[in-house]
């Protein structure tokens, strides 16, 4: 076994109703919390079982709801700013992805004093942050046990900041909190919890290790048992509770062992085209598995199982195909769009986005087959 490293949360506490526990977290937060959401979460009143929570162990809370999908560095900026005005002694952040991502960056500027520009990439944060807590209210990103936040720079153009000190100091799984999710958006930031597992799994990282792999096959059997039930009957709670703790697990997985090709392809489509991450992630994904197949084709067939359980008694060359047509078939059995063309991507605009494709390194690099332009290119061919 060779050498790897393995680092996640501190504390996860999960079950319907564990908002409610969140004044257990008050001595990590202190008095003064600043809350990140997003102004559909906070109209929904999911924030509220929060604050209430908050204001019951005497903590005073100030709420920014700045945050929108993709988010650009003003959004960054402006959270950072408040929580130094406010003189936040930790952040609390509910909501999708971004809102997690930038509680985290907010979380680490405003103790640290970093630029933003300066901590892009991997392992470039030297500061520390304030005490932070995540709440997801999607079972997708994982981004609530990753160290890792996604910024929209310029008009397109996607970076991550990855360090150690993203790593939050609890995760809070509350099934109720994704009750009001819409079928269309639970199924694609299921599949999108799906590509975190499948790529973490076969990465090419060095790091990708026997801990995430583990990880990542117990991700797609939850997944994969429970994603139709929670996009036909959103209020099965227990569906729901397995959605996210799929997804965490997930998490977990890739952020050890990091994401790929899947990940670099469908960056440019959410960004030029504004199409959401995880249905970005499902267009490309069966095109993407078809093209690695052929070097890790051994690894999609111990991973075919997990995600659809008739295909255990199969033979080894079965389960590869059954795996890809699966993938195929599973945005058309949930009923999101398949094609590019779909979500108004014209074939002219194919050649662009796998330029920008091509400058996802960090991702590229951890895909188990090597990517070129021409292969990028051929991929968005075959999704459009």
């Amino acid at each position: 076994m060779s050498s790897f490293t393995f680092a996640t949360v501190p504390q996860i506490i999960a079950g319907p109703g564990c908002i409610a526990r969140l004044s257990e977290l008050k001595t990590r937060l202190g008095s003064r919390v600043l809350v990140i959401s997003d102004e559909g979460v906070v109209r929904t009143g999911l924030v509220q079982p929060a604050l209430a929570s908050l204001a019951d162990c005497g903590a005073e809370a100030s709420i920014f709801t700045g945050v929108v999908a993709d988010p650009p560095e003003a959004v960054i900026h402006a959270a950072v700013a408040q929580a130094i005005e406010f003189g936040a002694t930790g952040v609390l952040g509910i909501g999708g992805g971004s809102s997690l991502d930038v509680a985290k960056l907010a979380a680490l500027l405003a103790k640290s004093g970093e630029t933003l520009g300066n901590i892009y990439g991997v392992g470039n944060v030297t500061g520390q942050r304030l005490p932070l807590v995540l709440v997801p209210t999607t079972a997708g990103t994982g981004s609530e046990v990753t160290p890792i936040s996604i910024v929209t720079t310029g008009a397109y153009q996607k970076k991550g900041v990855v360090s150690p000190a993203l790593l939050p100091d609890a995760a809070l799984l509350d099934a109720n909190l994704t009750i009001g999710l819409p079928p269309a958006v639970t199924a694609a930031t299921g599949i999108d919890a799906m590509v975190h597992a499948i790529e973490a799994f076969t990465s090419k990282s060095a790091n990708n290790n026997p801990v995430s792999r583990a990880l990542a096959k117990e991700a797609l059997r939850l997944l994969g048992a429970n994603i139709e039930i929670a996009v036909q009957n959103g209020t099965d709670l227990a569906a729901r509770q397995a959605m996210l703790l799929g997804a965490m697990l997930a998490g977990q997985a890739f952020a050890n062992s990091p994401v790929a090709a899947v990940h670099a392809l469908a960056y440019p489509i959410g960004g030029r085209y504004h199409v959401p991450h995880g249905l970005s992630n499902s267009l490309v994904l069966p095109h993407v598995a078809r093209f690695n197949a052929t070097v890790c084709g051994d690894a999609y067939a111990e991973l075919a199982p997990c995600l659809f359980p008739h295909l255990e008694s199969a033979r080894q060359t079965e389960r590869l195909s059954g795996f890809i047509e699966g993938l195929t078939m599973l945005p058309v059995r949930l009923n999101l769009p398949v094609r590019l063309r779909d979500v108004g991507i014209l074939k002219d605009g194919l050649p662009l986005l796998a330029e920008n494709a091509m400058e996802q390194t960090r991702l590229l690099v951890n895909n188990p087959r090597t990517v070129s332009l021409s292969d990028a290119t051929r991929i968005y061919e075959d999704a459009w």
